[in-house]
């Protein structure tokens, strides 16, 4: 199926479809659907007629195949089985992942919380501490199905995309891939310099998917779950001047070492990492342009200047790959 019939496909996700499905699993909602924040899959909360909050996620269709999908959803649930505050997908009739009318959807008790504040370093201890409960069951095996992470599938491929895409300013072009290529060759050269053992990561572990509940942290949406090294479900946790992500870090790894080791070469990877992530992030909007939901809440991409201030921005990158790793006190 192309971009844009994936698209048209989303499009007939209707209200009436929505409830059909949910009820389609014995789940009877009482109440409206409630929109959650969430661009690459369709996620609502509702009230069921039990009286409890649940969410129903549609996945976007085409982007992962079924048994991605499952070993995301067994990896969920192996580390609920075990006590770590993570949102898994609810077993009925005995199945996590449910098929209605060409949509796949799964559904969640939800998570009720607060934003986690990055800035409080008692909570940052407590994230850290969870992320290494992660981490100590992350290594018992690996993903079978799900994605490696590697500057191929989130630099030189999204890169390409972007390239053929014709969403970058004509006016700015030559600037923006000139300087992208040499953030790319760089982060390569970095990235191969020395071998790090992978293990199943949460993989989009930014402060956005953590929710601050009376219990402490809770993780939601393992959607970009991949194989690949420990500090990607850390860097993003590091905000500030380069003081304030060395404190950060610190706190960060005292909690999670107390249930996993740090392999702490891998501290030369977070500049590397960043940089896939912009280039990524560029390409996933030109990638998801036909999706009416992309231009509606990112109006801005592909102005002249947003793409003059990427231009900049990877620039600064450039600089910051040559500046030495961060490391602990």
């Amino acid at each position: 199926m192309s971009e844009q019939a994936t698209e048209f496909h989303y499009q007939a996700l209707t209200p009436d479809l929505i409830l059909d499905a949910i009820e389609s699993i014995g789940i009877y909602p009482e109440t409206g659907l409630l929109a959650l924040n969430s661009y690459e899959n369709r996620v609502y909360q509702f009230r069921c007629d039990d009286a409890k909050r649940y969410v129903v996620k549609f996945y976007r269709p085409n982007r992962w195949t079924d048994e991605q999908i499952q070993e995301e959803h067994d990896y969920s649930l192996e580390l609920a089985e075990n006590e770590v505050p993570v949102a898994a997908p609810l077993i009925i009739n005995g199945q996590s992942l449910h098929h209605y009318k060409g949509f796949r959807m799964a559904l969640f008790d939800s998570i009720g919380g607060r934003a986690f504040e990055v800035d409080n370093l008692d909570q940052l201890e407590a994230v850290g501490r969870f992320i290494g409960r992660i981490h100590q069951y992350a290594t018992r095996q690996p993903f079978v199905h799900r994605e490696v992470l590697n500057p191929q599938i989130l630099g030189v491929e999204p890169l390409n995309y972007l390239r053929e895409s014709g969403m970058v300013a004509p006016s700015m072009a030559n600037a923006f891939f000139t300087v992208v290529e040499q953030v790319l060759d760089k982060t390569m050269t970095i990235w191969q310099r020395q071998s790090f053992s992978h293990m199943r990561l949460h993989g989009d572990l930014h402060p956005s998917n953590i929710l601050w509940t009376p219990n402490g942290p809770g993780f939601v949406d393992l959607d970009d779950a991949k194989q690949g090294p420990a500090v990607q479900d850390i860097w993003m946790m590091l905000t500030g001047d380069r003081q304030q992500q060395t404190l950060q870090l610190d706190i960060l790894l005292e909690g999670y070492q107390e249930f996993a080791d740090f392999d702490t070469r891998q501290l030369s990877l977070i500049e590397p990492l960043r940089a896939l992530r912009m280039i990524n992030y560029n390409a996933w909007l030109a990638k998801r342009w036909k999706d009416p939901a992309f231009p509606m809440n990112f109006p801005w991409f592909g102005d002249l200047k947003y793409w003059e201030q990427q231009t900049l921005a990877f620039k600064e990158q450039l600089a910051a790959l040559d500046e030495a790793p961060l490391s602990l006190f």
